[in-house]
């Protein structure tokens, strides 16, 4: 496989990832799991007690959420699709940005707070990290080839 087909497929395969996490966020997920609960360091009991319209409102957010991660991740694919097919610079540019602020301070954040799921996330970064590497070494042999 060569470089820029590994990397056009690595980050279809976020893409595809944010849109299941878009999913997930939107439809599946609870306003509070229990690591949340653990890092505010109340019950849950406390929370629903202390502000009453908390949960309803987290859930609409994080139905948002979903629905911009499912975005996101379908941009990224269609991305993949349409721009990795040869060795250009702005494309490897525009996803080392968006896995970065997407996916990778997600994982970042989950690190911080102590998350259940901080090593499934950091695991989620690796396509991003596939596909900027492997596009820059396309994009470096390109370059080369040309001299």
């Amino acid at each position: 496989m060569s470089l820029h087909r590994l990397a056009q497929a690595s980050i279809g395969l976020g893409g595809l990832i944010l849109m299941g996490m878009g999913v997930y966020f939107a439809f599946l997920r609870p306003p509070l799991l229990p690591e949340d609960v653990r890092f505010i360091g109340a019950s849950l009991a406390q929370i629903q007690s202390a502000i009453p319209g908390f949960l309803p409102w987290v859930s609409r957010v994080f139905g948002v959420l979903g629905g911009y991660m499912f975005a996101t991740g379908l941009l990224t694919a269609y991305l993949a699709a349409a721009s990795f097919r040869n060795a250009k610079p702005l494309p490897t540019v525009v996803i080392a940005i968006s896995g970065l602020a997407s996916i990778g301070w997600m994982a970042v954040t989950n690190f911080l707070i102590d998350s259940d799921f901080k090593w499934l996330l950091l695991a989620f970064v690796l396509p991003w990290l596939v596909a900027v590497v492997s596009s820059l070494v396309a994009n470096m042999r390109a370059f080369k080839a040309q001299d």
